[in-house]
Protein backbone atom coordinates (compact mmCIF):
# COMPACT_ATOMS: atom_id res chain seq x y z
CA UNK A 1 0.00 0.00 0.00
CA UNK A 2 1.34 3.42 -0.98
CA UNK A 3 1.72 5.82 1.92
CA UNK A 4 2.63 9.47 2.21
CA UNK A 5 4.02 10.02 5.67
CA UNK A 6 1.56 8.27 7.97
CA UNK A 7 -1.44 8.59 5.62
CA UNK A 8 -2.49 6.07 3.00
CA UNK A 9 -3.55 7.19 -0.48
CA UNK A 10 -7.21 6.40 0.30
CA UNK A 11 -7.09 8.64 3.37
CA UNK A 12 -5.53 11.46 1.34
CA UNK A 13 -8.23 11.16 -1.32
CA UNK A 14 -10.96 11.19 1.32
CA UNK A 15 -9.40 14.26 2.96
CA UNK A 16 -9.20 16.06 -0.40
CA UNK A 17 -12.86 15.27 -1.14
CA UNK A 18 -13.89 16.55 2.29
CA UNK A 19 -11.96 19.79 1.79
CA UNK A 20 -13.55 20.26 -1.65
CA UNK A 21 -17.00 19.85 -0.10
CA UNK A 22 -16.22 22.34 2.66
CA UNK A 23 -14.89 24.90 0.15
CA UNK A 24 -18.16 26.82 -0.27
CA UNK A 25 -19.20 29.87 1.77
CA UNK A 26 -22.62 28.46 2.70
CA UNK A 27 -21.17 25.08 3.70
CA UNK A 28 -18.59 26.83 5.87
CA UNK A 29 -21.45 28.75 7.49
CA UNK A 30 -23.38 25.51 8.12
CA UNK A 31 -20.35 23.79 9.65
CA UNK A 32 -19.62 26.82 11.84
CA UNK A 33 -23.24 26.91 13.00
CA UNK A 34 -23.25 23.20 13.84
CA UNK A 35 -19.93 23.54 15.64
CA UNK A 36 -21.45 26.29 17.78
CA UNK A 37 -24.93 24.79 18.33
CA UNK A 38 -24.24 21.05 18.22
CA UNK A 39 -27.30 19.46 16.62
CA UNK A 40 -29.86 21.25 14.45
CA UNK A 41 -32.74 20.48 12.10
CA UNK A 42 -32.90 21.69 8.50
CA UNK A 43 -35.52 24.23 9.59
CA UNK A 44 -33.29 25.62 12.33
CA UNK A 45 -30.36 25.87 9.91
CA UNK A 46 -32.24 27.59 7.10
CA UNK A 47 -33.97 30.02 9.49
CA UNK A 48 -30.73 30.91 11.28
CA UNK A 49 -28.76 31.41 8.05
CA UNK A 50 -31.73 33.11 6.31
CA UNK A 51 -31.61 30.84 3.26
CA UNK A 52 -34.26 28.77 1.50
CA UNK A 53 -34.91 25.34 3.00
CA UNK A 54 -34.13 23.71 -0.35
CA UNK A 55 -30.74 25.46 -0.40
CA UNK A 56 -29.97 24.28 3.12
CA UNK A 57 -31.03 20.73 2.24
CA UNK A 58 -28.84 20.75 -0.87
CA UNK A 59 -25.73 21.80 1.05
CA UNK A 60 -26.48 19.44 3.93
CA UNK A 61 -26.76 16.57 1.46
CA UNK A 62 -23.34 17.33 0.01
CA UNK A 63 -21.75 17.58 3.45
CA UNK A 64 -23.38 14.35 4.56
CA UNK A 65 -22.37 12.54 1.36
CA UNK A 66 -18.71 13.50 1.88
CA UNK A 67 -18.67 12.29 5.48
CA UNK A 68 -18.58 15.71 7.12
CA UNK A 69 -22.01 15.53 8.71
CA UNK A 70 -24.11 12.78 10.19
CA UNK A 71 -27.81 12.83 10.85
CA UNK A 72 -30.49 10.99 12.75
CA UNK A 73 -34.27 10.94 12.50
CA UNK A 74 -36.33 12.35 15.34
CA UNK A 75 -39.98 11.89 14.42
CA UNK A 76 -40.57 13.98 11.31
CA UNK A 77 -37.32 15.88 11.73
CA UNK A 78 -33.79 15.04 10.69
CA UNK A 79 -31.14 16.26 13.10
CA UNK A 80 -27.75 17.15 11.60
CA UNK A 81 -24.45 17.27 13.47
CA UNK A 82 -20.70 17.25 12.78
CA UNK A 83 -19.38 13.75 12.32
CA UNK A 84 -16.05 14.77 13.83
CA UNK A 85 -15.59 17.70 16.20
CA UNK A 86 -12.12 18.35 14.77
CA UNK A 87 -13.67 19.70 11.56
CA UNK A 88 -14.39 22.94 13.36
CA UNK A 89 -10.68 23.30 14.03
CA UNK A 90 -10.04 23.33 10.27
CA UNK A 91 -12.35 26.33 9.91
CA UNK A 92 -10.70 28.05 12.86
CA UNK A 93 -7.31 27.56 11.24
CA UNK A 94 -8.49 28.86 7.86
CA UNK A 95 -10.11 31.83 9.58
CA UNK A 96 -6.84 32.72 11.29
CA UNK A 97 -5.00 32.46 7.97
CA UNK A 98 -7.34 34.91 6.22
CA UNK A 99 -6.80 37.75 8.70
Amino acid sequence: MVQVGELKVEQLEQAANMLKAIAHPMRIAIISLLEKEGKLTVTQIHETLKIEQSTASHHLGILKDKGILSCKRDGKNTIYFLRNENLGKILDCVGRCTI
